[in-house]
């Protein structure tokens, strides 16, 4: 390249640009092809083969390609995106419904605890009509329904909107550790349980039933809500691994629940199958609270629930 006529203040600027003109020819073209994941931990029904996939790709050509390799093994079939962000957007939408269904649940359990009704006698006469949708209130965590929604909110307001609803539901849904354990307090105080240095057992520190993960698990809110209180918290959930609730959370778990512990207060904070047959009832005759946050227990057994 000749830089002879051109003016000096210029002969860099154009020199960097002519650079990487050339860099350019080295550079090799390619595409990307895309599927949101649509995994349901624990759940040994909805498989990966048996869950429909969205598909999707930067041009055509590969959109197909993509489609027609995951078409070799899901069973349920597929749905081909028209474009990577029409993809993306699904899978944020599909979560974001999904919180915001159990928000409103989430704040239904919030009122009629004042009212003085239980939440799921509510639901069951609500669910007789046909086209009414029977969510559940809980604690909401994990990797994509507490996540995703804040997703879509960021890139809503990058664009200038402020979205409401979404964020509103949220903010219901991080409030619910703190409701629990506000709540057994109440019910420790209601039967002259002295409240601190008193022993709570939690159960349960995964974000859902029987599986592992504990991304994200709003169980911790509850303790950290306990500990303000001074209660002293134990811990006990043999789905997890101790050394990686440590790490993530920083708190130890107990390896088993030793039957003479005094308990003021239990919650079942995650309905593992093993804790449904847990002897809740020799507790409860020694006066001990007993709060069912995912209503999984006998009624007469359970002082409250969500």
């Amino acid at each position: 390249m000749n830089l002879q006529f051109i003016p000096g203040v210029l002969k860099k600027n154009v020199f960097l640009c002519w650079k990487k003109l050339q860099d350019l020819h080295s550079i090799k073209i390619f595409f990307v092809g895309y599927s949101p994941e649509r995994i349901n931990p624990g759940d040994k029904i909805n498989t990966l083969t048996k869950i429909k996939k969205v598909t999707s790709g930067s041009i055509a050509a590969v959109a197909d390609e993509i489609d027609d390799l995951y078409k070799l093994i899901i069973e349920a079939g597929t749905h081909k995106a028209p474009s990577i962000k029409v993809a993306e957007a699904s899978k944020a939408i599909e979560n974001a419904q999904r919180d915001v269904n159990i928000s409103f649940m989430n704040e239904l359990a919030l009122i009629f605890d004042r009212i003085g009704i239980d939440t799921s006698d509510v639901l069951d006469a609500a669910a007789t009509k046909w086209n009414f949708l029977k969510f559940k209130p809980g604690l909401v965590g994990g990797h994509c329904i507490s996540v995703d929604p804040y997703y879509l909110a960021h890139k809503a307001v990058a664009l200038g909107y402020h979205p409401q609803v979404i964020l509103s539901g949220r903010q219901v849904n991080d409030s619910m550790g703190e409701f629990v354990a506000n709540k057994v307090v109440k019910l420790m105080i209601e039967k002259g349980h002295k409240i601190k240095a008193a022993k709570v057992l939690i159960m349960g520190i995964t974000f859902k039933e029987n599986c592992p993960d504990i991304r994200n698990s709003k169980v911790i809110d509850i303790v950290h809500e306990l500990e303000q209180f001074g209660v002293e918290v134990d811990i006990y959930d043999p789905m997890v691994s101790a050394d990686e609730v440590k790490k993530e959370f920083d708190v130890e778990l107990i390896k088993s629940v030793d039957a003479n512990t005094g308990y003021a207060a239990i919650i079942v904070a995650v309905p593992h199958s093993e804790f449904l047959h847990f002897n809740f009832k020799k507790y409860k005759e020694n006066n001990t609270v007993i709060f069912d946050a995912k209503a999984c227990l006998d009624r007469n057994i359970a002082d409250a629930r969500l």
